[in-house]
């Protein structure tokens, strides 16, 4: 059963606090070399989706540069096993809603890796709202600019080091679909998400850089318990098709794929890594 940790109050939230822990660290994955000598960016490459994202990637021969908010104890732990893998991880602390943060992550990552060939762009925040009237201007800024506005800054900054062959995945999720009756801001950039993807990659396409998203359903992850009551946290995940809520252990290969030649004929798409809900577009 999950059930809500003590930290509720605590955003973006800490693994350690979470029971049960998520299933983040990738451990029945084997690698076979598919990024083999190359560089990835992970905004929230800290914990949750992204952890599972660096491990994976790592697995697969990357060095990744981990972007996280302030959660150093997570980011610590997560390099520490992509370091036990033989590969390299740079941490990355600040806020990606500012334009000057984003474009001090890319320079670090090419100052100390010498390239870039991945954007992952993860990181995301909510705050639940029964009434669209509690929905303070500040909060409204404040999503969006993690949100969406993040990626806008870390893809111009990233840009210039961009080449043929690099792509930029981009984490949405379901409720840009089906819409969420307590998440309305946050529902609408993941909306914002997915057009910015489908237009990007129609922007890239001449350049060869493809640019894709996944859209993840219930996932079990830091945000939750942070973010959620009790009640909430305890059933969260149940009234998908599955019948449970996903682990981000169950994501990250669909952002291996995406990373990989093996989906070098995809651009502007979405994979939905939801636990079987139907949804269009």
């Amino acid at each position: 059963m999950l059930k809500a940790s003590t930290q509720n109050t605590t955003r973006p939230g800490r693994t350690k606090q979470m029971e049960p822990r998520p299933e983040d660290k990738m451990e029945g994955y084997i690698g076979c070399g598919k990024l083999e000598d190359k560089v990835a960016i992970i905004t929230g490459g800290d914990s949750g989706i992204g952890r599972a994202v660096s491990i994976a990637f790592a697995k697969e021969g990357a060095d990744v540069a981990i972007v996280f908010l302030n959660e150093r104890e997570d980011a610590e732990e997560t390099k520490k096993i992509i370091e036990s893998i033989g590969k390299r991880a740079l941490l990355l602390e600040g806020d990606i809603g500012s334009r000057d943060f984003c474009e001090h992550a890319v320079e670090e990552t090419i100052s100390d890796f010498g390239r870039l060939d991945i954007v992952v762009n993860n990181a995301a925040e909510q705050t639940p709202h029964k009434d669209v009237k509690k929905i303070s201007e500040e909060e409204l800024l404040r999503t969006f600019q993690t949100n969406i506005f993040s990626m806008f800054y870390l893809v111009q900054a990233a840009l210039p080091f961009l080449k043929e062959g690099s792509v930029v995945i981009n984490t949405t999720s379901v409720v840009a679909y089906k819409g969420h009756e307590e998440l309305l801001d946050y529902s609408a950039t993941k909306g914002a998400v997915v057009t910015f993807t489908r237009s990007l990659s129609q922007m890239l396409a001449k350049k060869k850089i493809r640019v894709n998203a996944v859209a993840p359903g219930p996932i079990w992850t830091p945000l939750i318990p942070s973010t959620f009551p009790p009640e909430k946290v305890r059933n969260f995940g149940k009234d998908v098709p599955l019948g449970r809520a996903g682990q981000p252990d169950e994501v990250a290969p669909a952002f291996v794929f995406l990373a990989s030649k093996d989906s070098a004929y995809i651009t502007g798409q979405v994979i939905h890594v939801n636990g079987g809900e139907i949804v269009n577009g």
